[in-house]
Order: structure tokens, then sequence, then C-alpha cells
């Protein structure tokens, strides 16, 4: 995962439509709602969230690495980094989340990291 927070993920910038993300993969595998009222497309090793509005609020990937700016970091050591590099970050709901990088992720459910747009921080702090 390549990750400038907040801006974009891999080569998918946040201001990203469900159209561009269906011009960019195709026809997802599963379109759905999920328990918390987000649109899904599930593409099967990404799955990208958005608001009714068609804002994008999250994609959710495959990372055995997470490269931010320069750094290149490995799954087994990302809370560690997260834990070291932003005070703060917090848990909800067995997810570290770290509002400087923002990214949440389950340390227990290797390699699926989640990238966070900036306005959808306060969701995870009211979990």
């Amino acid at each position: 995962m390549h990750l400038d927070p907040f801006t974009r993920v891999n080569d998918l910038p946040f201001t990203a439509s469900k159209e561009d993300v269906q011009r960019l993969h195709g026809t997802p595998l599963k379109t759905g709602r999920n328990s918390v009222g987000l649109n899904e497309l599930d593409y099967g090793s990404v799955i990208y969230r958005f608001q009714d509005c068609g804002r994008l609020e999250e994609v959710t990937l495959q990372a055995a690495v997470v490269i931010i700016g320069r750094r290149s970091i490995g799954f087994d050591a990302l809370s560690f980094f997260i834990r070291a590099e932003d005070e703060s970050c917090f848990e909800r709901a067995g997810f570290l989340v770290s509002p400087r990088f923002g990214i949440a992720f389950d340390p227990t459910e290797p390699f699926w990291v989640t990238a966070l747009a900036a306005h959808c921080l306060d969701e995870w702090r009211r979990l």
C-alpha cells in the first residue's frame, strides 16, 4: 500500500467517485451496504466504501507493507510504528487507529489495512 495520508491510496485519490473506481477496476465481485451504513464495492483484495452522497470514506486492502512517504513499514511492525510515531493513536473495536497517518487496522488480522478519509476520523472516535 502506497499511502499519502488523507489524499490518496496507491493511485486513487480520496476525491474519487464510485464511477472512477469502476472505470479503474471494472465490475466489483460484490456490492452492498455494510453494518455502519457505507456502500461497498468489493473487489476481493480491495474494498472501497462510500457514503450515500458518493464521497469515498475508506479503502481497505491487503498490505504486507505500508509505504508512507519514504518509509516502508511491514505489517508485523505497523503497530509498533504507529504507537511510536502517532501519540494521538487510539483503539476502537479491536482496531488501532492513527489520526496522523489516516489508517485503521486490526493487528491480529494480517494483512488488512484501511486508509481513511480525514472526514471519517470523528466516526472512528465515536465507536
